[in-house]
């Protein structure tokens, strides 16, 4: 007994110093000098880029560097994410992961040449938003059980638009059809600004889009807030309903943005810039910014983002499966 107790206190007594010099170290450790660039894999205006720079000037000081925003639009971030997938991994190249490309895409697309579980380092997560289902004000059928009736009277006629072919939104609109027992038709876009000028042009009758990117125009009064899919409200929107409690029970489909880079970062530089960006995401007016998107449950450490991703992979292969939706890559 008496030595197991002098053995653990020696071991308490060495691992000391290294607890105490760990901060420093995270310091130190060493970061691109080159410009850093975040990919991401929607167009401009989209709810993803616009998180992507709402980070990026504050990390530029931070880092010393220029930190950049490419957009490498298609096939709902695939194409953004296999791009990344086969950078160097020296932290030049991040992508700002999506559900869309790092958890739907290879349960859904054939074609897929990544692994989103094993071939990104996780960083840091951004944000999870709800979407939403939304229309114009001249809209006259703006409750869900409205829409339900409009779709059975209306099979297969009544429009919803989203942010491309397998896009959490399109599997919003899925999982809405299988709740509901109705049939309607999908229109895809390649992103929210496409589909959202559409939808207040009238081509298309209702639209299942990211909060962050509608949420403007929500405000605007462009675009009218119907329904939200998360299963709880998100605090800027407590007045919208949740389609979980619209006759949807259990119905949860949400958005999600982080940073990843590719496989075999130096875990030295992924504490780093995990570091970094949760001191970037608590800052009031980033705060204040994500709040107002709707983004809740940011920052966190690099390992539960990876655990996250891990259980979203799961979640929405059996989604998939189960609404037995397939497109090609």
């Amino acid at each position: 007994m008496r030595r197991r107790t002098f053995t653990s206190a020696g071991l308490g007594a060495l691992a000391l110093p290294a607890l105490t010099l760990a901060p420093s170290l995270l310091r130190a450790a060493p970061l691109p000098t080159t410009p850093i660039r975040i990919i991401v894999g929607f167009a401009a205006g989209g709810g993803t880029d616009v998180l992507a720079r709402v980070l990026v000037q504050k990390l530029s000081v931070m880092w010393g560097t220029q930190v950049l925003v490419e957009n490498k639009p298609g096939a709902t971030g695939v194409i953004a994410a296999d791009y990344v997938a086969k950078q160097p991994a020296d932290g030049t190249t991040l992508l700002m992961a999506h559900v869309n490309s790092n958890a739907i895409a290879p349960a859904l697309m054939p074609n897929v040449k990544y692994d989103p579980r094993r071939d990104f380092s996780p960083i840091v997560m951004v944000g999870v938003t709800p979407n939403v289902l939304t229309c114009v004000d001249t809209q006259k059928v703006r409750t869900v059980p409205e829409i339900v009736e409009l779709c059975r009277s209306k099979p297969g006629q009544v429009s919803f638009g989203s942010s491309g072919i397998g896009s959490a939104q399109h599997l919003a609109l899925e999982m809405f059809m299988l709740a509901t027992k109705v049939k309607a038709t999908h229109v895809p876009y390649k992103g929210s600004s496409a589909l959202l000028v559409d939808l207040m042009g009238g081509q298309i009758d209702f639209a299942f889009d990211t909060m962050t990117a509608a949420t403007p125009f929500i405000k605007q009064g462009k675009v009218t807030a119907i329904a939200q899919t998360r299963i709880k409200r998100a605090k800027s929107y407590p007045n919208v309903p949740t389609l979980a409690e619209s006759g949807c029970p259990g119905l949860d489909a949400a958005s999600w943005y982080g940073l990843v880079g590719p496989k075999g970062m130096p875990a030295e530089m992924v504490q780093r810039m995990n570091q970094d960006v949760n001191k970037v995401l608590a800052l009031p007016e980033i705060a204040a910014k994500l709040d107002e998107f709707g983004a809740e449950d940011a920052g966190g450490t690099s390992e539960k983002f990876g655990a996250y991703i891990q259980a979203e992979c799961t979640k929405w292969a059996k989604v998939v499966k189960d609404a037995n939706v397939r497109v090609e890559a």
